[in-house]
């Protein structure tokens, strides 16, 4: 059995991404995910690997591009308003069908807001984020643990699927440690990609990786394809985590440290006599809509917890096809909600519904 590291959130996903045979990192210093590039910078030129502080986020997620194209696994990481500046890099990886990983550590916003946790940018992350048509896989950890191992399935799903992936954690998670049982390395081949732009050596055609479409019918052609890559996304990669929802009356819906609040407020509430539970969305595109669906008929109402003024209500509605209400419970600004305010509400919506 591999030995468990106490490690810091952030620390986590740089060590897994490492393991996971990302060997170049591009990124600029934010709050608070500054410990990500400052891991990154200590052990890439260890491992004969590439750190570079680029001078500004669109200038890293540029590098981020070059590199994927090369068949390499590579990875940015930021905070919100970076993320921000990086959206027309990373809608030119998706419209280049370019694996990567993106690391998104949230903090309040919207403008530069505060440094401290928030949910706010799930929109964003799950509706794309930037020009045109095209979603990114979207990973949210509850746990240090997860936080390495979601690392490791992005840049696998990434690769299978060539979307570029989001790991969208916040605050509390990126600064939070506990023990973590990390991956075993592996080495990876660039030359496995066939796609990659990595010198023909006179036995293959030329690649060419670009995002330029000047036939409208072309374009066309290939944003549909890659719409039925979105479906088989869909359909194969849906992940949550279902807790005390055998008999659920009500359902909690939350993710990252917001779920981990909500348990304790389910259990408390089962303690007195409520009949809830939780679905926890791992997955935050694909959104788990099959699990929500397959309770809707069951439950009597939703409740989205979240560090946000509501964005995830949205998914929730339509997963459920606005069968059932959908209350929220928030707290924004950087303000982390209470497993007593989670219990208050779930018992007013109880109390509303009988």
């Amino acid at each position: 059995m591999a030995e468990k590291v106490l490690m810091k959130g952030n620390e986590a996903i740089a060590e897994a991404a490492i393991r996971a045979g990302c060997r170049h990192y591009f990124g600029y210093p934010i709050t608070p995910q500054t410990e990500v590039a400052a891991y990154m910078a200590k052990r890439m030129p260890k491992i004969g690997g590439v750190f570079l502080q680029a001078e500004s986020e669109i200038s890293a997620i540029n590098m981020v591009y070059g590199v994927a194209g090369a068949g390499i696994r590579v990875m940015t990481s930021s905070s919100s308003p970076g993320i921000s500046l990086k959206q027309e890099g990373i809608s030119y990886l998706a419209g280049a069908d370019l694996p990567a990983l993106i690391v998104n550590v949230q903090r309040g916003g919207p403008g530069l807001g505060g440094i401290q946790p928030s949910q706010s940018d799930y929109f964003q992350a799950t509706r794309g984020g930037g020009h045109g048509d095209y979603h990114l896989i979207v990973l949210a950890p509850a746990s240090i643990q997860e936080m390495a191992d979601l690392t490791a399935l992005a840049f696998d799903l990434s690769d299978k699927y060539r979307v570029p992936a989001m790991m969208l954690a916040d605050g509390t998670m990126g600064q939070m440690m506990e023990p973590v049982e990390l991956p075993e390395p592996i080495e990876l081949d660039a030359a496995e990609k066939p796609w990659a732009v990595t010198g023909t050596k006179m036995k293959r055609k030329h690649n060419i990786i670009n995002s330029l479409y000047l036939s409208p019918e072309k374009l066309e052609e290939t944003n549909l394809e890659r719409f039925e890559r979105y479906e088989q996304i869909k359909k194969n990669e849906q992940r949550f985590e279902s807790f005390m929802m055998e008999d659920a009356e009500y359902c909690v819906v939350a993710y990252g440290i917001t779920a981990r609040v909500s348990k304790n407020a389910v259990i408390a509430a089962r303690a007195q006599g409520i009949k809830v539970g939780m679905i926890r969305p791992i997955t935050l595109w694909p959104f788990p809509e099959k699990a929500i669906a397959d309770v809707t008929d069951q439950v009597k109402a939703f409740i989205s917890v979240e560090l946000s003024m509501g964005q995830m209500i949205e998914d929730i509605k339509l997963a459920s096809s606005c069968k059932k209400p959908v209350v929220l419970c928030s707290r924004v600004g950087g303000v982390i909600t209470t497993p007593e305010e989670v219990l208050e509400t779930i018992k007013k919506t109880a109390g509303g519904n009988k």
